[in-house]
């Protein structure tokens, strides 16, 4: 259980970074965030290991989990957000 718990709030932690440095209006509110958070370290670890950043039983670090939850929120926007035109 506490493992658990530490990844929501790793997630929570880097989701509200991730949408602090990419502000704007995103459908989806805490649970988003800590969800994009979330996938975003795996996705952070897994582009390091494929760059060799990391071996196969490292953590991602908490810059590359920034990073994915990055990309995964603008991949979230573009196919989530209706534009207003």
């Amino acid at each position: 259980m506490i493992p658990v718990l530490g990844w929501i709030v790793f997630g929570l932690i880097v989701g509200a970074i991730a949408k602090l440095l990419m502000p704007g209006r995103d459908p989806g509110g805490i649970i988003i965030t800590v969800l994009l958070g979330i996938a975003g370290a795996l996705v952070g670890g897994f582009v390091g290991q494929a760059l060799g950043w990391y071996g196969p039983n490292d953590n991602a670090g908490f810059l590359m989990s920034v990073a994915g939850a990055i990309i995964l929120l603008a991949l979230y926007r573009a196919v989530f957000v209706r534009s207003t035109v």
